[in-house]
């Protein structure tokens, strides 16, 4: 399988295969990890163990490589349905804004983006009967959206600004006719943006009792707090739905298991060392894996960037059968 990597992880490992002996870097500005190849005696610090099958890492080495340590524990196996979805505005929380009687507009306050607080000014008009100047303001706090409205025009009976309250937001889900079943309002759901790396948890409070003609799918509607406004209208989002959720007494995240010779294997920090160690794996999602065999409730394992460590044991390996 071939791994694309970043450009800088690239040039890490290049800098890992590279370093084959024990002279240190003469300038560094931060921690390099340096894996040579060490002996049964007098093992060097960040040194591999050809006998004991060790990789010994420094905690200078374990941060500049990000490798990153968790202990194996209970976890909660959730049995998810996947969906996609697009991100669209709390409808709850948006007001259109209109002349209270109808005259010309003397002047405009805000703009489209501006950000409004509820009962400020979004413009003053001269009222046609009274010739009094009245404000029109915003009927609460949020963003304006859309704006109708100039200096000199008649307001009539438009629609002035449209403002929308953007703390919340919601996910339109496509749910296809097999599927509808299977959500029910109250589900917890996890809701990604992969391009963007956004990653947040809300619930499902609206199932469409009728479908859309055009694809034949159905409206699963999840409410997604956005306090800092990071989850856009118009977004495109994949989504889980949390269909059920048992408790597993020993888990590991997903992207710690890496295969060595066929087997399963997670590297697991001891006195000497990483060592690869083979487990058995039962039920899993998209984040974590029940342990059947293996290991042992409190065991240290390298979750994030484990590949690492199996890329430095089978070149520890080469090295050793030459």
């Amino acid at each position: 399988m071939n791994l694309k990597l970043s450009p800088l992880m690239i040039a890490l490992l290049f800098w890992l295969s590279a370093c084959g002996g024990t002279e240190e870097p003469t300038t560094a500005t931060t921690p390099t990890p340096q894996v040579a190849a060490g002996h049964a005696e007098g093992k060097e610090e960040g040194g591999y163990d050809e006998e004991g099958g060790h990789i010994e890492l420094t905690p200078e080495q374990l941060k500049a490589t990000g490798i990153k340590l968790v202990q194996a524990g209970p976890a909660q196996i959730r049995e998810n349905l996947p969906l996609y979805g697009v991100i669209a505005p709390n409808a709850e929380r948006v007001r259109e804004v209109a002349a209270r009687f109808p005259g010309v507009i003397q002047s405009v306050a805000k703009k489209i983006g501006d950000p409004v607080r509820e009962g400020e000014t979004l413009a003053t008009v001269e009222a046609n009967e009274s010739l009094q100047t009245y404000a029109v303001t915003a009927p609460l706090s949020g963003v304006v959206t859309a704006r109708n409205a100039n200096p000199g025009e008649q307001t009539g009976d438009k629609t002035l600004f449209t403002v929308a309250d953007l703390s919340t937001v919601w996910v339109e889900l496509s749910l296809f006719p097999r599927d509808v079943a299977k959500v029910r309002i109250g589900q917890g759901v996890r809701v990604k943006n992969n391009e963007v790396g956004l990653e947040a948890m809300g619930k499902v409070v609206y199932v469409a009792p009728f479908g859309q003609s055009v694809n034949q799918t159905l409206t699963a509607r999840v409410l997604l707090d956005n306090p800092e406004r990071r989850w856009a209208p118009g977004l495109y989002v994949t989504a889980e739905v949390t269909l059920a959720e048992t408790t597993a007494l020993l888990a590991i995240r997903n992207e710690a298991v890496q295969t060595l010779e066929g087997r399963s294997v997670v590297f697991v920090q001891g006195a000497e060392g990483f060592a690869p160690r083979e487990v058995a794996l039962g039920r899993s999602d998209g984040e974590h894996s029940e342990v059947t065999s293996g290991l042992a409730a409190g065991d240290t394992y390298a979750a994030a960037n484990s590949f690492i460590l199996k890329a430095e044991l089978g070149k520890g390996a080469a090295a050793h059968e030459d």
